[in-house]
């Protein structure tokens, strides 16, 4: 690997780190953003969007986006994604409201979606095929470590004391989203030295495997082997004919499918009034319609000619299990990530640095657990690390779900389950990748690899608005009969006891949510542990 593209790979990287961290930073502030835009505690349904408005936005973009890049060059869609990822990390800090906290998470979610994939079709315009795998897999990692380390950076970056400039607070959770502003700016300037322009597919790769040129080069008759090789790199094989040339033709029609259907299925499981059912009135329509638009997507994904994932020449059933593992560990992986620290906060009483340590019981597990089952997975097989990697994250779910009352007292018990759970889910990474990489052809590998992170990042979607969508119904369910005790007509001594009560019967009700929505989340793992099972082994 020279020089240069070591250089264009810590860009990349950094980028897409930059993104994950993002993806999972507000977990542990959830509750500080939802008080500071009028969400009370007993209605913290209504902070959900602020998830599911970023992980919307972040997997509807990636393909369309990274598709756009194909066409109009990697360097020109980095920066813009960048441009757009500042400007609603702004419009994020400003927000007074609701809506305009979940403007900007969305627009960042669009943003940093798209730098994914991109960086991907990058490294596939760059480097040969042999030294392909090892450039991809430093940018996963990238993106890992973002989803490890983005709890405990935004707990952190929200310890910074309150400070007020001309009006404007830049302190406390708002300062995760200030810093982004010098970061993707710093990050823009990196990419507008390292990478070039304009990335031309014929020559890109020559037999002394030099980088390719920043600027297009006329075709080379003596490079046709190399051409091909190139026409089959990950996000320019869709770009061209069968014959080679060029096809500038996006998918659109397939990329407004892919994001119609995921945001009728998150609106529909979305309630905010879930006092009396699980889903609102309109849900059950809006299920439906999401279903037949994603029904509509599949076909047309089958029958158009330009794709956005293009993998017809792969083993279907091997395929669909690996991404369907990667759809139920991301639903597991998002619970935990949202309600380990609500957990903490609201029965522990955790500040926000404090919620992040004890989530990072679980992160730390997941980390070492995924160096260890790419390990486990070369001397067993990918299938029976993924089989084993669910089942032990199903026992630490289970565990997860017969917590005590009382978490002050129950130290030990609650660090058991969350490692266990981290180990769980951490053994699953590594054979996901590798069982889609056996499964498609060495063209297609950058492709496939963002199908499992697309994979992953639905099931995160439509996972935490399933889960959450039942938790919060049986909240209310479980508070409908308590009165908020008031300080009038009554002495302090009567209050203060009433008021006791009444929160000792609130914090029983979160208890009851949460340790249900971890059993339903074992339940989901379980489930995995029989999908897993259908994932393709080692080669023979």
């Amino acid at each position: 690997m020279t020089h240069a593209r070591r250089v264009v790979l810590g860009a990349g990287g950094a980028v897409v780190l930059l993104a994950a961290l993002d993806a999972y930073v507000v977990v542990t502030v959830l509750v500080g953003i939802a008080e500071d835009v009028g969400i009370p505690l007993n209605h913290l349904e209504r902070a959900t969007p602020i998830v599911t408005g970023f992980l919307l936005g972040y997997v509807a973009a990636m393909p369309l986006l990274g598709r756009l890049s194909d066409r109009y060059g990697r360097r020109p869609l980095i920066h813009a994604c960048l441009a757009a990822f500042a400007l609603g990390s702004v419009l994020t800090a400003l927000a007074s409201g609701e809506v305009m906290v979940v403007a900007g998470r969305t627009v960042q979610g669009v943003a940093g979606g798209a730098l994914l994939p991109i960086t991907m079709a990058l490294i596939g315009d760059l480097w040969a095929e042999r030294e392909r795998p090892l450039a991809l897999g430093a940018v996963g990692a990238a993106q890992e470590l973002g989803s490890a380390l983005g709890p405990l950076y935004g707990g952190l970056l929200a310890g910074i004391p309150s400070t007020v400039v001309a009006g404007v607070e830049l302190g406390g959770w708002h300062a995760i989203f200030w810093i982004n502003v010098p970061l993707a700016a710093l990050a823009a300037v990196a990419v507008h030295l390292t990478v070039p322009p304009r990335t031309r597919v014929p020559a890109l790769h020559t037999a002394d495997d030099h980088p390719a040129p920043a600027t297009p080069l006329p075709p080379d008759p003596g490079t046709a082997a190399a051409t091909a090789e190139a026409a089959q790199a990950p996000g320019v094989r869709a770009a061209h004919g069968v014959d080679g040339r060029a096809d500038d033709r996006v998918d659109v029609v397939g990329g407004v499918l892919l994001a119609l259907a995921l945001a009728l299925l998150i609106i529909g499981l979305y309630n905010p009034d879930p006092a009396t059912a699980v889903l609102p009135p309109w849900g059950p329509y809006l299920i439906a319609a999401g279903v037949a638009v994603a029904a509509g997507f599949v076909w047309w994904e089958i029958r158009s000619p330009v794709r956005l994932l293009d993998l017809t020449a792969t083993r279907k059933v091997p395929l669909l299990a690996t991404l369907a593992v990667a759809f139920l560990a991301g639903a597991a992986l998002l619970v935990t990530m949202v309600f380990v620290p609500l957990t903490a906060q609201t029965l522990l009483g955790a500040d926000e640095l404090g919620a992040s340590l004890v989530l990072g019981r679980f992160l730390v597990a997941l980390t070492v657990a995924a160096l260890l089952g790419g390990l486990l997975a070369r001397r067993l097989g990918d299938r029976v690390v993924a089989v084993a990697g669910m089942a032990v994250a199903t026992a630490g779910y289970w565990l997860m779900s017969r917590w005590p009352s009382d978490l002050s007292g129950a130290g030990l018990a609650v660090d058991v389950a969350l490692v266990t759970a981290g180990l769980g889910l951490g053994l699953v990474i590594a054979p996901m990748s590798a069982a889609v990489l056996r499964v498609t052809a060495s063209g297609q590998h950058g492709v496939a690899s963002a199908a499992v992170v697309v994979a992953r990042m639905m099931g995160m979607l439509i996972g935490i608005a399933a889960v959450s969508a039942w938790g919060f119904y049986r909240f209310r369910s479980l508070t409908a009969d308590l009165d908020t005790p008031l300080p009038f007509g009554v002495d302090g001594v009567t209050y203060q006891r009433q008021l006791a009560d009444y929160t000792a019967k609130v914090q029983a009700a979160l208890h009851i949510e949460y340790t249900e929505m971890f059993l339903v989340t074992a339940f989901v793992c379980l489930v995995g542990v029989g999908v897993a099972a259908l994932m393709p082994s080692r080669r023979r």
